[in-house]
């Protein structure tokens, strides 16, 4: 996208133009969920995943003791809010747990 001269635009600005006309957006989503899955769950949730994918709004968990997955499964609702919170953006709508 070129700017007139004189016109100045703020990195961050350029950086966004960038992402969305290289189609980087998709795949830096998925690193970023994968980023907030971690940091929102903490170290002892965090010990037994497996596996974090995103699908178009579904995130995929896969988890390593089945006793905590049926323990997360009661609390999705709140995971998906906490994770959107923590992403700034709503990504996630439907969260599966593995």
């Amino acid at each position: 996208m070129a700017k007139r001269v004189g016109e100045h635009s703020s990195l961050g600005d350029i950086l966004k133009d960038f992402i969305a006309s290289s189609k980087l957006e998709k795949g830096l989503n998925k690193i970023s969920v994968e980023e907030a899955w971690h940091q929102v769950m903490g170290n002892a949730i965090s010990k037994y995943t497996t596996q974090v994918l995103l699908e178009r709004d579904t995130l995929y968990v896969q988890l390593s003791s089945s006793v905590l997955r049926e323990e997360l499964t009661y609390g999705k609702e709140k995971i998906i809010t906490l994770l959107n919170e923590a992403l700034g953006k709503e990504l996630v709508k439907k969260l599966v747990l593995r």
